[in-house]
């Protein structure tokens, strides 16, 4: 039987390696489970998102309750234009994803397309945190602002 075996290797196609006498000898863990380390690594602050309407040009956070057929607050720019829209897409036909009759020639000024609705973007909220919790202790320390401060804060980390 040796002979016909493809691999030589300890156990390769041991008889009793797949038998239920072969499972059964491994001691199993009695009790209940140990509970998770509270000292382990911390979990990451979740970020939340924030959907919001933004100006083409500057980038602008919009009101909710913003009118698009006025003009941006920080920079001037109209707001019901194509640029501004979720339809519009540079690669396709009239640069719209709508079937529009006729082409808009300058796509950042203000026009009176029916099919327009703004654009609306997902984005994470950077806001820092007000105050970061130094763990083992009751104090909050204002959270770093600066690589100094941050620096500073590693190092006391670390203080004897």
């Amino acid at each position: 039987m040796d002979g016909d075996r493809k691999y030589r290797q300890h156990g390769y196609q041991d008889s009793d390696r797949g038998s239920a006498s072969y499972r059964s000898e491994r001691p199993k863990q009695q009790g209940p489970k140990p509970p998770i380390d509270v000292t382990g690594p911390k979990l990451p602050r979740l970020v939340q998102n924030v959907v919001a309407a933004r100006c083409f040009n500057c980038t602008a956070t919009l009101a909710p309750d913003t009118d698009f057929r006025g003009t941006c607050p920080k920079c001037g720019a109209a707001l019901h234009c194509c640029k501004q829209c979720v339809n519009f897409d540079s690669s396709t036909r009239f640069q719209c994803l709508k079937p529009i009759p006729a082409r808009i020639a300058v796509k950042d000024q203000a026009n009176t397309c029916e099919l327009f609705s703004p654009r609306v973007t997902v984005a994470r909220d950077v806001l820092p945190s007000a105050t970061v919790a130094k763990p083992g202790e009751d104090g909050v320390l204002p959270a770093p602002r600066n690589a100094n401060d941050a620096r500073a804060a590693f190092d006391s980390l670390f203080k004897k």
